[in-house]
């Protein structure tokens, strides 16, 4: 699968400056911020400074200081937020249009603060 980067999708502009966010971390491949529309009450974005399209392509071709900072960096918002030893949480990644990936960026969603309920439904 062919991995194309749009530089215009809106986490390439957030990486510019040019979108705010809240950020929740920020190290020199990696950043963390809260989600403008969460769906728990615990939701953060953690999406890797480099042109990635998806967990695979990230997987492939990140070098491996970017594949160790970004989970370094996923892990202590776990922690920072509290969730890493509280109920739990979940760390979902979307890919491609039956992932239902809204921006082609490759992000982890972390989300937690409540019983999140059955990933997917069973065919």
């Amino acid at each position: 699968m062919a991995h194309t980067y749009d530089p215009q999708n809106i986490f390439a502009r957030i990486l510019r400056g040019e979108i705010p966010n809240k950020t929740v971390l920020e190290t020199q491949h990696t950043l963390a911020f809260h989600d403008i529309n969460p769906a728990a009450p615990v939701h953060v974005l953690v999406i890797p400074k480099g042109p990635y399209v998806t967990f695979d392509h990230f997987a492939a071709d990140a070098s491996a200081e970017e594949i160790v900072d970004f989970h370094r960096t996923a892990a202590s918002v776990c922690a920072m937020l509290g969730i890493a030893a509280g109920d739990g949480y979940r760390a979902i990644t979307n890919a491609g249009v039956h992932g239902m990936q809204e921006v082609p960026h490759y992000h982890l969603h972390i989300l937690g603060g409540r019983v999140l309920g059955r990933l997917v439904e069973r065919a």
